[in-house]
């Protein structure tokens, strides 16, 4: 397809993917930045939506090498959380790939509203304390159907997936906010390469336009992954429920 590519929207992509990821690596939501950016270049909202997972994938590959480095990800915790993952994202893509996205506008709103509430009303939910040990699966089953439930989401729309994740790694799993991130940079990048092999398959990705959005992501990454490893557990969690209420509010206003 055609699409209109010139310096102010080269421009506009590469500010979108520096918003979206250095959001995504510490919260969520930046794909309600890309999406749009993409659709002004005149792609429909399939062909954007396949084209943004080039960016998500790169941006969480990032985020995860980062973490990594500052011995911040928890590699032992990798294989059983990416296992129900995985499952829910292959769902979600093949059902993304045939169905407008437009479908999950009120769940994503929904668990926007619904995590902003809890971090203002039981913030110790999704911030555990500093004495507090992660669990296992096998400890707190509820993980399971959680990370499945945020695979789905995920393959389906990438928006906002970041939030889902953060409720079951933090609320569910108790990891504290940065290892949390860690975790869910790795998930996002598996089902987003689970993601885009089924929209490159149905024909849905334009590389162009994706890698210079990936370029931008991944200097977003970067900025975030050190404040991130910087900052206190509170700040952490107060930007995070910045975010939240921004992301509702655009989420509200889209």
């Amino acid at each position: 397809m055609e699409y209109e590519f010139t310096g102010l929207t080269f421009s506009l992509l590469i500010a979108s993917g520096v918003l979206a990821g250095f959001i995504n690596t510490l919260a969520g939501g930046g794909s309600l930045l890309t999406l749009p950016a993409l659709m002004l270049l005149g792609m429909p909202a399939d062909i954007a939506n396949g084209t943004n997972r080039v960016a998500v994938l790169l941006q969480s590959l990032e985020g995860m090498r980062g973490f990594h480095g500052h011995g911040k990800l928890a590699l032992e915790a990798i294989v059983p959380i990416l296992a129900p993952t995985l499952a829910g994202s292959l769902a979600g893509a093949l059902v993304a790939s045939y169905l407008p996205a437009d479908l999950l506008e009120p769940v994503l709103l929904s668990t926007l509203v619904g995590m902003a509430l809890i971090m203002v009303l039981r913030p110790g939910v999704v911030a555990p304390g500093s004495d507090e040990q992660p669990r296992t699966l096998r400890q707190a089953p509820m993980g399971y159907p959680g990370l499945f439930a945020a695979g789905l989401y995920g393959g389906f729309i990438q928006a906002g997936v970041g939030f889902v994740l953060i409720t079951v790694l933090a609320g569910v799993l108790r990891y504290d906010l940065v290892r949390a991130n860690a975790l869910k940079l790795t998930c996002t990048a598996v089902f987003g390469a689970v993601s885009l092999l089924v929209f490159m398959s149905r024909d849905q990705v334009l590389w162009v336009p994706g890698l210079v959005l990936a370029g931008g992501s991944v200097l977003g990454v970067r900025l975030s992954v050190r404040m991130a490893v910087n900052v206190s557990q509170r700040v952490l969690r107060w930007f995070l429920l910045v975010l939240v209420l921004l992301v509702s509010a655009a989420a509200w206003m889209g």
